[in-house]
Formats: C-alpha cells, sequence, structure tokens
C-alpha cells in the first residue's frame, strides 16, 4: 500500500489549495466592497455635481447665452432706429 500514501497526500493538497482558494476569492470581494464604499464615501464628502444634472445647467447655460445674443441683437436694432430718428 505504498501507493496510498502519495494519493492521500496530493488528495490532501488538492483540498488546501481549493479552500484556500475560495477564502482568496471572500478575502478579494471583502477588500472590493471596502474600496467601494470608501470611494463612494470620499465622492460624497467632495460634494461633486451628478452628470445629469451638470448636463441640465449647461443646457440651461446655452440657452440664457443664446437669449442674451438675440436681446443683445435687438437692442442694437432699437438704439440704431433711435438714432436715426432723432438725427432726421
Amino acid at each position: 500500500m505504498p501507493n496510498r500514501a502519495p494519493n492521500r497526500l496530493l488528495d490532501e493538497f488538492a483540498r488546501v489549495m481549493t479552500d484556500a482558494a475560495g477564502t482568496a476569492q471572500g478575502v478579494r470581494r471583502e477588500v472590493e466592497t471596502l474600496f467601494r464604499t470608501q470611494g463612494e464615501r470620499l465622492l460624497n464628502q467632495m460634494d461633486l455635481v451628478q452628470r445629469e444634472e451638470f448636463e441640465a445647467v449647461r443646457e440651461m447655460a446655452m440657452k440664457a447665452r443664446m437669449e442674451n445674443e438675440a436681446l443683445k441683437k435687438r437692442l442694437a436694432d432699437l438704439e440704431a432706429k433711435m438714432a436715426g430718428s432723432t438725427g432726421a
């Protein structure tokens, strides 16, 4: 029965390695969860805006800029008309 001892040793080694792999995966999941939690906490402390909020404000600013340009042109046209009517 000398053949059984190496097989038993290999079986035990395989079991230990399987257990170690399972433990490593558990540790990896815990570390990922910890990093994700810490990352979310850091981002919340930085008071960053969400992408949707940024895009909404950007759209409002673009619309306001366009309206401002239109009002500038209208004012310039009105001033030109007034200058033309008082100069005549």
